[in-house]
């Protein structure tokens, strides 16, 4: 029987900037950053969550041949790929915050919603993000 997502993985472009977004402007934290060879593991997660781990996963070797790499690539800058969503307690002080960082790449304002307040950004390689302020039940 599963009993709980560990891992999860997207697509970046650069991982060095993709761990800055995710940590330095969305406030995620660095989890695994392990080497082996010249494949890096680097991995982040909401701190004092669950555990589960978000993989930021660039494509090629060994995972992919070079032709596959190059039609990844391009689907990621389209936002064509799956991303993810992302709850938080405060999704219009997250908002402002991003702004106030000079963040633009937004895909819809805070927004209300039978379900609660959400927004849409997307990644600094085209990747969907949803943040969520869940409604009262």
């Amino acid at each position: 029987m599963i009993t709980k997502l560990n891992v999860t993985s997207i697509y970046v472009l650069d991982k060095d900037e993709a761990l800055d977004f995710y940590v330095g402007k969305l406030g995620l934290e660095k989890g695994n950053d392990v080497t082996q060879g010249s494949y890096r593991w680097l991995t982040v997660r909401v701190p004092g969550g669950d555990g589960t781990e978000i993989s930021l996963e660039q494509p090629g070797p060994p995972m992919h041949d070079d032709a596959t790499a190059e039609q990844i690539r391009e689907l990621v800058a389209k936002g064509a790929l799956s991303g993810l969503v992302l709850n938080t307690d405060d999704v219009r002080g997250l908002y402002e915050s991003l702004k106030a960082q000079g963040f633009t790449d937004f895909t819809q304002e805070p927004a209300d919603h039978f379900y609660g307040t959400d927004m849409g950004l997307r990644d600094p390689f085209g990747n969907a993000i949803r943040v969520l302020q869940q409604g009262k039940s």
